[in-house]
């Protein structure tokens, strides 16, 4: 079950973050991009956890 919550969260953050990318303040632009990283390794999680079962 954690795989599926990481991979949701995952998704969650790099949708947030694409969003952010889009605005005219820099800053912004800059926390957007951070966020979507955030969401792909959040899904790396996801995977790993799925390949190696929820114990870890």
């Amino acid at each position: 079950m954690g795989e599926l919550v990481d991979k949701i969260k995952g998704n969650i953050n790099e949708a947030i973050g694409k969003a952010k990318q889009h605005s005219d303040d820099p800053a912004t632009r800059d926390e957007g991009a951070a966020q979507e990283l955030k969401g792909k390794g959040e899904q790396v999680k996801g995977k790993i956890k799925g390949a190696l079962g929820d114990d870890i």
